[in-house]
């Protein structure tokens, strides 16, 4: 067993298995499920948890650990970050982001309340797709500033894309910006995402 934990891959592939044999205990031992939208609905959902996590985790780890820790690392140290660290925490951080989103949308087209929560609510007597809808287009900004803002200007900090060296703090400081405004909009959306499930009927 501690071999397996030593391995990230073995780890996760575990952690699938016991996923997926949990589910079958839990359909065996009762739970009478039917594979249908109600069944798809659910598992979306669970994978947008799943993504979600994993791209809030990133946000908050780069704005709570990464961002603030860089000034206190000499410049010996910090190619580990520039060159390693940010790369690979970049990569899962932009397409958990999409995953998120695309999931997300699969799972208020299941339960056909896309378009409602898309227009907020109006004319459909507000409520839960009002709030939904709020942490949707919240959602989609930040997926926004990750993908068209964050990367492309994240890219030329880390020397991915070719970028003049006088013009990187631009592009660092835009790219922090950005990762800002999603890290204030990150406990509003978590909010109106919970409230929607939890406080409506």
């Amino acid at each position: 067993m501690f071999g397996i934990l030593q391995s990230l891959s073995k780890t996760i592939h575990l952690s699938i298995v016991l996923a997926v044999l949990l589910l079958l205990g839990l359909f065996f031992s009762g739970g009478e499920w039917a594979f249908d939208r109600l069944f798809w609905s659910w598992l979306f959902r669970y994978f947008h948890v799943l993504a979600g996590i994993m791209w809030i985790g990133l946000l908050w780890y780069l704005n709570f650990v990464q961002i603030p820790s860089m000034p206190k690392l000499s410049d010996e140290q910090k190619p580990a970050i520039t060159k390693v660290i940010a790369p690979a925490v970049l990569f899962w951080f932009r397409w958990a982001a999409l995953a998120t989103i695309v999931t997300g949308l699969i799972v208020a087209t299941l339960n056909g309340y896309a378009h409602d929560a898309m227009i907020l609510g109006i004319g459909s007597g507000g409520g839960k797709n009002t709030a939904i809808g709020i942490g949707m287009w919240l959602g989609l900004i930040m997926a926004f500033n990750v993908w068209f803002i964050i990367w492309p200007n994240q890219k030329k900090v880390l020397g991915i894309v070719e970028c003049a060296p006088e013009e990187k703090p631009k592009h660092m400081k835009t790219a922090l910006i950005a990762s800002r405004i999603n890290t204030l909009f990150s406990l509003p959306m978590l909010l109106s995402m919970v409230a929607a499930q939890n406080l409506y009927y």
